[in-house]
């Protein structure tokens, strides 16, 4: 169960290029007329009042529009439904619930927004996603995590902290120190320093699941189940790499579409 996610280390370094001078996520402060983006920074135009954007004149702030609730389709019965599959004896058993997701999910409103069949379809996917990662909710952190390097040291940006460890934590497994450190940003903690939080906090660690979707995932989503492996593990994966997994992944998302009454579409491998 590894989170290596290597291929994104260009986009990440990118878009760390691209933005201004960082600012707080959780209170821009951002002058009249300007957006809050997804990252934490102020300006306008689509990177930062599109998708994902927090605060200011947004695109898509007003979900009065979505044709569903998420709340009403992950039931406490269709999540337990995947916890209860995990042994009891698993940490995770006590740490991840309904609640704490839906705790996280009002950081991203935007997670699920859209037509009934593309909402589930997407709700599907995420949760497809975390039971793998996750191994239905049992794993808190990867296993044997702790005696892997996920430190990009070529990463000036987000450099790491000597003997911290910036291995897979939460429901998708976050990953490199490239990561942790913006979605601390993002999530009011020092995921630099503090690692640990993912796997200490429920809602954080929700909430670094569902940054990592939003920054990643969410963008590939309408090319199939497909790009959305190749978007969290793909050059592990993708490519004739592992197809057992992926095979295992498309299961999950193909069961849960059917819960959902709803098509899985095309496009469902990588």
């Amino acid at each position: 169960m590894s989170s290596h996610k290597s291929t994104l280390i260009t986009f990440v370094l990118m878009m760390t290029m691209m933005v201004p001078k960082k600012v707080s996520a959780q209170n821009c402060g951002c002058e009249a007329g300007q957006c809050c983006s997804l990252f934490g920074y102020c300006g306008s135009g689509d990177d930062y009042c599109g998708m994902g954007c927090q605060e200011g004149p947004c695109y898509q702030s007003d979900t009065s529009n979505n044709d569903v609730s998420v709340a009403d389709i992950i039931t406490q019965e269709f999540f337990d439904g995947i916890i209860d599959q995990a042994d009891a004896s698993c940490q995770g058993k006590n740490f991840y619930s309904r609640d704490a997701f839906l705790s996280a999910l009002d950081s991203y409103n935007e997670f699920g927004i859209g037509p009934v069949d593309d909402s589930k379809r997407e709700i599907a996917a995420a949760f497809a996603h975390f039971t793998h990662e996750t191994g239905h909710f049992c794993y808190i952190e990867e296993i044997d995590g702790a005696s892997k390097n996920y430190c990009d040291e070529t990463n000036t940006d987000y450099p790491c902290v000597p003997d911290k460890g910036y291995y897979g934590r939460g429901p998708i497994q976050l990953s490199w120190n490239f990561n942790y450190g913006p979605a601390g940003e993002s999530n009011d903690f020092d995921g630099l320093n503090d690692p640990e939080t993912v796997a200490e906090d429920p809602v954080v660690s929700f909430k670094t699941a569902l940054w990592y979707w939003m920054q990643n995932v969410r963008p590939v989503i309408d090319q199939g189940f497909g790009a959305t492996i190749r978007a969290i593990n793909g050059q592990l994966e993708c490519d004739g790499a592992n197809p057992d997994t992926v095979q295992a992944r498309v299961n999950y998302y193909t069961k849960y579409c059917s819960q959902l009454g709803v098509d899985a579409g095309d496009n469902l491998a990588c």
